[in-house]
């Protein structure tokens, strides 16, 4: 009678074995063929790569000035920078952090467009060595930018009054808000998923148009499930203990509403709301004027007197934390850095008692710089992407035989010139 061996009488060393087998197996497989030789020259197998890029299959908006590619190895920035491509060409300046690479945008991206960025025969270098090495495994990723769309206030028939969505990318639009409410103004957020807007609600009794509400609704601008389907709707801020008047978003993403409300029974009780979500309205004690959020989203600017002040949106405001701008009634606009200013200067010629309306351009250098003086008004005005010239929307004081009356017309301003 033969007598078997403790090997196969215990099943967990036989399970042991067949595993140390299976490993010794791969081990020997990944150091016999990790390099392959051809005419006494070994190259490594495993070829260099792009480990991470930054705006792959991303909707991409001006709120994305660059994108970022990080390689697993330390490679030839010059073979890297000569091969990397962009279909359709996006214009741009290259710098460089160890292995990461980073893209940074001289113009605002264009909308409505998808994008191919490529990179093929670019090669590894490693310090000390002056031979290149290996050529990187071709990398091929694509993004796109976010349609080009637009909102607006209907005026014809089913769409009077209410918000659309107007997305000439996919040549389609959209109605945002419902029939009973009649909007006023609005804005989007600063990733353009929603739309913060002032609207009176046409269902309450005595209907009043100081009684504006504050909303919130789904562009459907979104990669995000929660908020990919248009005209989803909430209630922000009630009006009727005060009158909601002008608004502006602050914080990172617009999350932050800064509004001038004043008091339906008493005029005189006018300020500066702060509305956080789920926190209760907050009064800023500003007592100022027309305002406007600076581009960082974490100062206001409001006409106080006779001239800007500039206040931070914490929690604490004192008077070293307030910056004064004199001279100018009113801020009209901020390029989007920041660093430099459209404002108004309201005059008077005491000899002909003549009213007239300056707009300057103001930075951060310490550049003050008048740019038009008129007669009409100065409605408004927006820096363009470079922030060289300022697109203006102004108006001609035209006298007739009975009246005087307001021509608008459109102005492009060359700030250098």
């Amino acid at each position: 009678m033969m007598i078997k061996s403790s090997f196969f009488r215990e099943p967990i060393d036989r399970i042991c074995f067949i595993i140390i087998a299976i490993l010794s197996f791969v081990i020997i497989v990944l150091i016999g063929g990790s390099r392959i030789c051809n005419n006494s020259e070994c190259l490594l197998k495993n070829q260099p790569h792009v480990e991470e890029f930054s705006w792959q299959n991303q909707k991409i908006s001006t709120q994305d000035q660059g994108f970022s590619l990080i390689f697993d190895r330390p490679m030839s920035l010059e073979s890297v920078e000569e091969n990397l491509q962009i279909e359709p060409p996006l214009d741009g300046k290259i710098s460089w952090s160890g292995k990461r690479l980073v893209y940074t945008l001289n113009q605002v991206i264009p909308y409505g467009k998808n994008y191919r960025l490529s990179l093929k025969n670019a090669k590894e270098k490693f310090r000390g060595r002056e031979k290149l090495g290996a050529k990187i495994e071709p990398f091929i990723a694509e993004f796109q930018s976010r349609d080009r769309a637009f909102a607006y206030i209907g005026s014809q028939e089913d769409e009077s009054g209410r918000l659309i969505l107007n997305n000439s990318t996919k040549q389609n639009k959209t109605i945002l808000t419902p029939e009973y409410l009649t909007v006023i103004d609005f804005k989007f957020t600063p990733d353009t998923e929603k739309i913060i807007f002032s609207a009176i609600d046409e269902r309450k009794k005595n209907n009043d148009f100081k009684k504006l509400d504050l909303y919130e609704v789904t562009s459907g601008l979104s990669n995000d499930l929660t908020t990919k389907i248009p005209s989803q709707l909430r209630l922000i801020l009630e009006g009727e203990e005060y009158q909601n008047n002008k608004f502006d978003l602050a914080g990172k993403n617009g999350e932050i509403i800064i509004v001038q409300r004043i008091n339906n029974e008493d005029p005189r009780d006018f300020d500066l709301w702060k509305i956080e979500p789920g926190k209760i309205p907050q009064r800023l004690n500003t007592r100022g004027g027309d305002f406007t959020v600076t581009p960082d989203r974490k100062a206001i600017a409001i006409a106080q007197g006779e001239g800007i002040a500039i206040i931070p949106i914490g929690n604490e405001v004192n008077e070293s934390s307030i910056n004064f701008l004199p001279k100018y009634g009113q801020v009209l606009t901020f390029s989007a850095d920041g660093n430099s200013a459209a404002m108004i200067n309201f005059n008077k010629d005491n000899s002909e008692l003549r009213y007239t309306r300056s707009l300057f351009y103001v930075n951060n250098q310490g550049v003050e710089k008048e740019l038009i003086n008129i007669e009409g008004s100065i409605v408004d005005c927006k820096f363009n992407g470079n922030s060289k010239q300022l697109f203006c929307l102004l108006t001609e004081l035209v006298q007739t035989k009975t009246e005087f009356q307001e021509k608008p017309y459109f102005v492009g301003i060359d700030i250098q010139s």
